[in-house]
């Protein structure tokens, strides 16, 4: 597993950015391994070279797009994305099934923790791909 919390992450791609197609607000960069392990049957989807996105706008149907501005919307994903779906208690943390409402600074240090000893998968269970310490309240 990555260490999805450290500044060297191979998964930090911040300076990468896109404009989703449908609202026009500009996202950052997704890994297609992020992508593969959210929508149902990834094996029906056809990659081409070329950057993805990820789109937390809770009043857009995209969550990924593509540099070719394709979409992938929430109907095509396995589970569901708390910010997405505008759920009064999203999940905030993926790896550890942490929501809005049962985050303190405690289940915080605990993550905080286990991201130093390499025991998060950011990369895999978070829509976004990314680390969710920034996400805590």
């Amino acid at each position: 597993m990555s260490h999805c919390c450290s500044s060297n992450s191979p998964i930090d791609n911040s300076s990468r950015r896109h404009h989703c197609p449908v609202n026009g607000r500009e996202y950052k960069s997704v890994s297609t391994t992020t992508i593969l392990h959210h929508i149902t049957n990834p094996w029906h989807w056809q990659t081409i070279d070329q950057s993805y996105y990820y789109c937390d706008d809770p009043d857009c149907n995209v969550v990924y797009f593509g540099e070719d501005n394709s979409i992938i919307d929430i109907s095509t994903l396995r589970d569901s994305i708390g910010v997405k779906q505008k759920f009064k208690n999203p999940t905030i943390c993926y790896c550890f099934g942490v929501t809005l409402d049962t985050a303190n600074p405690e289940i915080k240090d605990f993550i905080k923790q286990k991201t130093k000893e390499k025991q998060c998968a950011c990369e895999i269970r978070n829509p976004s791909g990314r680390c969710c310490l920034k996400d805590f309240p």
